[in-house]
This record gives structure tokens, C-alpha cells and sequence, in this order.
């Protein structure tokens, strides 16, 4: 059966990062496309498609019909991880919501996923919130990236599961600029971390304005803002 599904760079990125033979959920699915893709690439491959909206479930539905899919791929209507049952997936697809959004539903859902050894984020804002809960849940950041397509920059973030036993801390800079993209700078990290700064700038020029300042925040926007300035400074070096 040819591959004649159009997915996004973003998301064609994304799902490049599911082993072969993967048996995954790809939650807020909505028109099922990446597992669809997935499943026509890889004939191997099986996956659920969560949707929590009826629209985009039936659309779904709909698509993994289309492709004859039935087979490999299970549409399913509800909120978040509560459309698996436990140890029924060994990876999971959670890709264009925003970071803190992935992790609730991470956390949430915690105990449908304790068979899954790979989780992999594309949050469209706050990729921070996805680390932090990564390195509070046993998942080492394993992979990460970040990419420009149509004038937005993404960045997607791969935790594997790991004992426990060696892996260490990272610090606030590490979660927050990404413990690998921070080693592996690229245009669109400059790009993004550029635009970063300026918003973070104005936002706390419009804090030192207040009539209450919030002391404690305004200094962890400021060290957040130093380290930026450090960060593009080294592509002025580079």
C-alpha cells in the first residue's frame, strides 16, 4: 500500500524518532495522520490514536479507515492517557499542545504508561515543563531538536526510561534551554532563544513598572535573561 499521507515536517520529524515495530499511542491524534503514516512506512509497526473530541475522532476514524488501517491502528474517543490500558503500548506520541498541557497529561495518566520506555514530546510552548517532569518520573532526556517550518520553531524531546540508578540532575539552564540543543546549537535554537530574550525583556521592564513588584520572580527572569545573553553570545563567537 503507498504512503500518500502529506505530514508536516514537524511532525514527520517526530515520528522518526519511534523505533521500528513500535507499539505506540499517539495522544490528540486528531485526523490521525502520523500514526497512519507510521503504520504504512513500518508494517510492523501498531498503534491507538487518542482523540478527546468527537470531531477529530470521527475524522480520525475516517483517515485510518481510508488506509485500511483498521487492523493496526485503534481510534479511540476520551481525555488524554485514559484511552490505554495499562501495558498495552511500549511508546508514546504526545505532539502540538503546549508543554504544561503534556504534562498533566503525562502526570495524570502516570499509571496507564508504566510499560512505556519512550516518550516523545513535541510541545508547541514551555518544552521546560516536559523535561522537568522527564527527569522527576525516571525518563532520561535521550534526543532532542528543534526545527523552523512556516515560520514557527519547534522543539521535540525524547525521554527514555532509565533506573534511576546514575543518571544525573540538570540544572535550570538545562531544562530550560534543553540539555542536548544546548550542546548541539543550531540556527533555529539561536532564532528561537533571539525572539526569547526580547519577550522576556519586555516583560520585565513592564514588572519594574508595578506598584507591588514580585521580587522573587522578577530576579529568576533576570538570571534566565543573563543566561540567554550568554547563550547568543556565543553565535556571535561561533
Amino acid at each position: 500500500m503507498t504512503n500518500n499521507i502529506k505530514l508536516s515536517k514537524r511532525l514527520k520529524q517526530t515520528a522518526s524518532f519511534l523505533p521500528k515495530g513500535a507499539k505506540f499511542a499517539d495522544i490528540g491524534s486528531d485526523h490521525a495522520y502520523l500514526p497512519c503514516y507510521v503504520c504504512l512506512e513500518d508494517k510492523q509497526a501498531k498503534a491507538i490514536a487518542g482523540e478527546i473530541n468527537e470531531g477529530p475522532f470521527q475524522s480520525a476514524t475516517q483517515t485510518v479507515r481510508g488506509h485500511g488501517l483498521e487492523e493496526v491502528i485503534d481510534v479511540r474517543l476520551g481525555d488524554g492517557l485514559e484511552v490505554l490500558t495499562a501495558g498495552e503500548v511500549t511508546q508514546v506520541v504526545i505532539a502540538g499542545m503546549g508543554g504544561s498541557l503534556i504534562r498533566s497529561i503525562l502526570q495524570k495518566g502516570k499509571d496507564k504508561i508504566e510499560s512505556v520506555d519512550r516518550i516523545i514530546a513535541q510541545p508547541n510552548v514551555d518544552a521546560r515543563d516536559v523535561r522537568e517532569w522527564f527527569v522527576h518520573n525516571n525518563f532520561m532526556i535521550s534526543e532532542e531538536t528543534i526545527i523552523e517550518e512556516n515560520g514557527h520553531i519547534y522543539e521535540i524531546v525524547v525521554g527514555d526510561r532509565h533506573s534511576g540508578a546514575v543518571y544525573p540532575e540538570l540544572s535550570e539552564k538545562q531544562l530550560l534551554f534543553g540539555p542536548i540543543l544546548l550542546v548541539n546549537k543550531t540556527k533555529a535554537f539561536y532564532t528561537k532563544w533571539a525572539e526569547e530574550y526580547e519577550k522576556l525583556k519586555r516583560v520585565i521592564d513592564q514588572m519594574r513598572l508595578a506598584k507591588l513588584l514580585d521580587k522573587e520572580k522578577l530576579n529568576r527572569f533576570e538570571r534566565e535573561l543573563q543566561w540567554m545573553e550568554e547563550v547568543l553570545q556565543n553565535e556571535d563567537e561561533s
